[in-house]
């Protein structure tokens, strides 16, 4: 990828999730804010959602480093278990999903209560990574659906783990909303940059 294209990759995501932060931040807090839109206080209502658009800002950096992380740990893969790499991913996958559920999530619950809104985030993180990997595979010419879902899962748990670990319930939402959005843009705009990339340097020729 040429570094132009790189430079709007990179932009483009960042508007990701600048935007999806933004918007879902006024929803999830719309008891706090919904005064100020009855007022119609201008004033805070654009300093907060500039609030929500910079955090976006801040949590598509940390999608787009999980990102080429990933790119560079698969093609680690590939050179070290080269036919078992998806069994690897497959395995790893599975582990996170483990520990999603019944390590991660229970420092949520109260005396071991199902709170159905962790279920929503767990479906919500293994859905979407199984949709975004069907879309990924029909997009590519060779079998990438198990490296999709791996991305998606893994990658994007582990992005979100500093939400995890500090127990801050008012930011699961926020953060990986944004995430999903980021990982999934990445993944699936990628052939695009790549491919106007190619024919930027035919160009050239």
């Amino acid at each position: 990828m040429t570094i132009r294209n790189w430079i709007r990759l990179f932009f483009s995501t960042l508007m990701v999730g600048g935007v999806v932060t933004g918007v879902s931040g006024l929803i999830l807090r719309w008891d706090e804010f919904k005064p100020w839109f009855i007022d119609f206080d201008l004033g805070r209502i654009l300093s907060v959602l500039l609030w929500l658009i910079v955090v976006g800002f801040t949590f598509s950096v940390i999608s787009q480093m999980g990102f080429f992380a990933y790119l560079t740990i698969h093609q680690f893969g590939l050179g070290m278990f080269r036919s078992f790499w998806n069994t690897v991913q497959v395995v790893v996958i599975l582990f996170v999903l483990f520990d999603l559920i019944y390590f991660r999530f229970d420092g949520f619950t109260n005396n071991g209560e199902v709170r159905y809104s962790y279920i929503f985030l767990f479906l919500m993180i293994t859905v979407t990574g199984v949709g975004v990997a069907f879309l990924k595979n029909k997009q590519s010419a060779q079998n990438t659906f198990i490296p999709a879902i791996f991305f998606m899962v893994v990658v994007t748990v582990l992005e979100w783990l500093p939400v995890l670990q500090a127990k801050e319930s008012k930011w699961l939402f926020l953060m990986l909303f944004a995430l999903v959005a980021c990982n999934a843009y990445q993944l699936l705009a990628l052939p695009k940059f790549n491919k106007r990339s190619e024919e930027e340097r035919k160009a050239k020729k």
